[in-house]
């Protein structure tokens, strides 16, 4: 909601053709505490990581403390997400070394999922994703771990597979070489961020100026008159954006999760 004070806050309907704040940042940067404890300020950013890390924990705690013969809907659906990651994209992907790395990828996902998830969610409207410094973190976190686990699967021909390719003709091995090599190290971490990123704050980006122009144009019909139809439009197209921003919502978390494995894949079976 004070996403949403800020795009409107400065908007003159007579004047203007959509509601915008004067700087987007506004719209991400959070600098003034909610509340402090000792020297560590709480912002709204710090606050809603720890918030989407408890609804994780709860999720699966309640979902999976008790084993029943016939589970509660609600356990059907904490099963089935950890079926999902675990089958289909731990084992499914990484193959039977995947269930190592179960709980890394199945907390990743949840993670990411109810943290894209705030985004739709009315009284937050914010996806913490949209901040870089988590989605680095997070690629950083995978990067750490397929590096690590690449040099003890297989030592320093983990390094030598990448510059010197056996299944690539030897004229472009070294061509090749050069493009994975730097590929792996740099580019993989890097693109795994910006790609959740920029999804994200796209999506955050329209989903307020659309449904704020329209909601200030269509109440200030009696000030500008006629005009105020302009708002319609804008926020019926919001509305489907925020439809839309769902399914972006749970296929980035997704998608995010997929490359991690891929990523740790490549590292546990170099030579595919």
């Amino acid at each position: 909601m004070e996403q949403l004070i800020l795009a409107s806050g400065a908007c003159d309907p007579a004047a203007d053709i959509i509601c915008k704040p004067e700087n987007v940042n506004e719209l991400f940067e959070f600098t003034h505490p909610l509340f402090s404890i000792g020297p560590f300020d709480f912002t709204r950013t710090v606050f809603l990581t720890f918030l989407a890390m408890v609804i994780v924990l709860a999720f699966l705690y309640f979902g999976l403390r008790k084993t029943r013969v016939v589970p509660s809907r609600f356990g059907v659906l904490v099963e089935s997400a950890v079926g999902f990651v675990r089958d289909d994209i731990a084992k499914g992907v990484i193959g039977p070394e995947g269930g190592r790395y179960v709980p890394y990828l199945l907390a990743m996902f949840l993670f990411l999922l109810v943290a894209n998830l705030f985004e739709v969610t009315p009284g937050i409207n914010f996806p913490i994703t949209s901040r870089m410094a988590i989605p680095v973190f997070l690629s950083l976190l995978t990067w750490v771990i397929f590096v690590v686990v690449g040099f003890f699967k297989n030592g320093f021909r983990y390094v030598l597979d990448i510059i010197w390719p056996k299944s690539v003709p030897i004229g472009l091995r070294w061509l090749v070489g050069i493009i994975e090599l730097v590929s792996t190290f740099l580019l993989r971490p890097l693109t795994l961020a910006v790609r959740l990123f920029a999804n994200m704050v796209a999506g955050h980006l329209m989903l307020t100026l659309l449904l704020v122009s329209g909601w200030v144009f269509m109440s200030s019909v009696g000030d500008i008159g006629a005009r105020s139809i302009i708002g319609l439009p804008w926020f019926v197209f919001g509305l489907g954006i925020y439809l839309f921003e769902i399914v972006v919502a749970v296929l980035q978390a997704y998608i995010f999760t997929l490359l991690s494995a891929v990523y740790i894949q490549s590292s546990v079976h170099p030579e595919h």
